[in-house]
């Protein structure tokens, strides 16, 4: 068994390094691991997430436990979910020693194929894993319907791809996909020397805050598909683009035409509205 004593509630780069040379721990890029090393950091992630005393809130890829803590010691209920088996058993021990009796629950999973959390969690705060921030993401709000809000820090691509609004050059189908759910935005950034191993691309804060779904399950399934024919050729003009899925440009003109949307424009240009417009006039 391992434990980490301290006068802390937060680990800081001693603990860090103290635990993962107990676990044999090498971060590795496959599950995309960097600790987050800074305590000032911690708090001001927390702060940021505006999570209130006694809310539910789930973690992904707590890893060694840092933003852990900091949840926890703000009060919050945590239901961490950590693919990496070493790291989910000693995650309560690391918290039991330095935060005992906190509310935390651990699921040792892939975040990417649970079919939901219980105790109905209303907040998602989160350093996610660089390779699958986004498909995790849009897995959880899915699967999660009780999530309201998040906070996640991912690689300042893909936040900015997140939070940007159409005829943006970095709008793409993650932002559109993610707005099917909600409103996006930067919340801040974040140095890349408060990690271990340091990652040599910049973070960024990304907020959320759930909105009405704008269709059904079907119809969210439909216009990820159409999103994805769109922007897999986003050079062309729609027409072109959603040609194959609409048996042909002709055809395609006209439902965009029936949907209110110009033939020639582009993915890009088109709201998550727009793209379920063109999937109700098929």
């Amino acid at each position: 068994m391992t434990s980490v004593p301290s006068a802390s509630a937060l680990l800081g780069p001693a603990e860090i390094r103290d635990l993962a040379d107990a676990l044999d721990l090498q971060p590795t890029k496959k599950l995309g691991q960097n600790f987050v090393v800074d305590g000032n950091t911690v708090r001001k992630i927390v702060r940021a997430s505006g999570i209130a005393q006694g809310e539910h809130v789930v973690e992904v890829g707590p890893g060694l436990g840092s933003l852990t803590l900091g949840l926890l010691e703000a009060g919050a209920r945590v239901t961490a979910i950590e693919i990496d088996r070493r790291l989910a058993e000693q995650l309560p021990r690391t918290v039991d020693t330095m935060q005992p009796g906190a509310p935390l629950e651990v699921i040792a999973a892939d975040a990417l194929r649970i079919d939901g959390v219980a105790g109905e969690p209303t907040a998602l705060v989160a350093n996610l894993p660089y390779n699958v921030s986004v498909p995790v993401l849009l897995h959880l709000l899915h699967v999660v319907p009780s999530l309201t809000s998040a906070l996640v820090m991912v690689q300042a691509e893909v936040g900015h791809r997140l939070a940007a609004a159409p005829g943006s050059r970095v709008y793409g189908s993650p932002s559109v996909k993610a707005a099917w759910y909600g409103d996006w935005s930067i919340a801040g950034t974040i140095s890349r020397q408060v990690f271990w191993p340091v990652p040599n691309v910049d973070s960024v804060l990304v907020g959320f805050r759930r909105g009405e779904l704008p269709g059904t399950d079907a119809e969210r399934r439909a216009t990820f598909a159409l999103v994805d024919a769109a922007f897999g050729q986003r050079r062309k003009m729609l027409r072109q683009a959603l040609a194959d899925a609409m048996g042909g440009s002709a055809a395609a003109s006209a439902v965009l035409e029936a949907a209110g949307v110009d033939p020639t424009m582009r993915g890009e240009q088109l709201t998550v509205g727009d793209f379920l417009a063109v999937v109700r006039a098929q």
